[in-house]
C-alpha cells in the first residue's frame, strides 16, 4: 500500500488542558470508529464522534478497539490516547478503553513498518519518542517467536481474570524495589510481560505459574518464594529477590536473562522500565493493556472472564465469542 506523508500534526492540535473531554472534535479527528469514542460516562460527559462500525461486545459490553487506515488519522488518535492516559483530568471509567486502544495501534503498528513509518512521522516530537519505543519493545516479542512454524490455532487452558488494583500493585512494586534495590520499573515491566498485570492465572508451556510467572522449582528455592505463589503481594517481592540473586544490582540484563534466556525479552522489559522511569503516568497506559494472543485466526482478544479448563481450538472459541476476533485491518497481520 502506498503511504502518502501529510503535513506532521501540530502541537496545538493535541494540548491538554482541564476541559479537554468536552472540547469539540478535531478536524482530523471526525468520523472516526473507534471503541471508546461512544462512551457515556457519569458527569454527563459523552464522546460526540461516530460509534465503531464494530458492534460485537464481549461478555462485560466492552469491544475490541476499531483503527483507522490513514496515517494521519491514526497519528491523530495514537495523541489522543497518549495525552487522554496522562491528564489528571481524564474520568477513571475510559482509561481501560483508552489503554486498550493504545495497546492495539501499537500491536498493529508494529508489524505494518510502512505505516508505522508513516504514522511516525506526523506524530508530535513528544510522541513519537514514546511511540518510537513501544514499537521496538514490541518487536523484540515479534522477533522472538520468528522462528516459529505457523501461529497457534489452540487458545490457551488459562483463566483472564481483574487484576489486581492499579495502586495496589504500584505498592508492592515499590515496597519490594525499597527492600531490595531492584527498580520497582523493572518489577512493573515484567509483571505486564508474564501475565498482563496478573490478568492471567494459567499456567505457562514452561510449567510457570502465577503473575511474575516462576517456575515451582525456582520459587521454593531458599530466600525466594514465600506465602503464594500467585498472588502479587507474595510474587512481586519474589521477583526482585530472584532478580538479586542473579546478579540484578550489578548488572539487570544479565538477571533478565536468568528470568527468561532470551536478550529480546530482556531487551523489551527495560524499555518498557525506560518509559515508566522517565513518565510514571505511562503506567496508567499500561495497567490498563489486556491480554492479547497472535493466533491463525488473528490478534485474538482474550478479556476478562475468559475461562477455559482445557485448550480449545480458536475457531470454536470465535464462534461463541465474536466479539475477541479483530475487526478488518485491525489484526495487524
Amino acid at each position: 500500500m502506498a503511504l502518502s506523508r501529510p503535513k506532521r500534526l501540530g502541537k496545538s492540535q493535541f494540548s491538554i488542558k482541564a476541559n479537554f473531554w468536552s472540547k469539540p472534535l478535531q478536524a482530523g479527528l471526525r468520523g472516526l470508529a473507534v471503541a471508546w469514542l461512544g462512551l457515556h460516562i457519569g458527569q454527563g460527559l459523552a464522546w460526540s464522534g461516530s460509534l465503531p462500525p464494530n458492534t460485537n461486545a464481549s461478555g462485560n459490553g466492552r469491544q475490541y478497539p476499531t483503527l483507522p487506515q490513514q496515517p494521519q488519522e491514526i497519528a491523530s488518535l495514537l495523541s489522543q490516547v497518549e495525552a487522554a492516559l496522562r491528564a489528571p483530568t481524564t474520568p477513571a471509567p475510559l482509561l481501560p478503553n483508552l489503554g486498550h486502544q493504545q495497546q492495539v495501534i501499537y500491536r498493529v503498528l508494529a508489524r505494518r513498518k510502512p505505516l508505522a513509518n508513516a504514522v511516525l512521522e506526523l506524530l508530535p516530537p513528544r510522541w513519537q519518542r514514546v511511540a518510537q519505543r513501544q514499537l521496538e519493545a514490541r518487536r523484540q516479542f515479534l522477533a522472538m517467536q520468528a522462528g516459529r512454524a505457523a501461529r497457534p490455532s489452540l487458545l490457551p487452558a488459562w483463566r483472564v481474570q481483574a487484576p489486581a488494583p492499579a495502586t495496589e500493585l504500584l505498592a508492592y512494586y515499590h515496597q519490594a524495589a525499597a527492600s531490595t534495590g531492584i527498580a520497582w520499573e523493572v518489577l512493573a515491566a515484567i509483571n505486564l510481560v508474564e501475565s498482563a498485570m496478573g490478568r492471567i492465572d494459567g499456567v505457562s508451556v514452561a510449567n510457570a505459574h502465577g503473575p511474575m510467572q516462576f517456575l515451582p522449582s525456582t520459587w521454593a528455592e531458599a530466600g525466594i518464594g514465600r506465602g503464594d505463589i500467585r498472588n502479587p503481594g507474595d510474587a512481586i517481592p519474589a521477583a526482585a529477590r530472584y532478580l538479586v540473586r542473579r546478579g540484578g544490582l550489578k548488572d539487570i540484563r544479565k538477571a533478565l536473562w536468568g528470568y527468561n534466556n532470551s536478550d529480546y525479552y530482556g531487551r523489551a522489559v527495560l524499555i518498557y522500565a525506560a518509559l515508566l522511569r522517565e513518565d510514571p503516568t505511562a503506567y496508567r497506559g499500561f495497567y490498563n493493556w489486556e491480554v492479547h494472543l497472535a493466533t491463525s485466526a488473528g490478534d485474538i482478544w482474550l478479556p476478562v472472564g475468559y475461562s477455559q479448563p482445557q485448550p480449545i481450538p480458536v475457531t470454536s472459541y470465535l464462534r461463541r465469542m465474536p466479539s475477541s476476533a479483530p475487526p478488518p485491518g485491525t489484526s495487524g497481520f
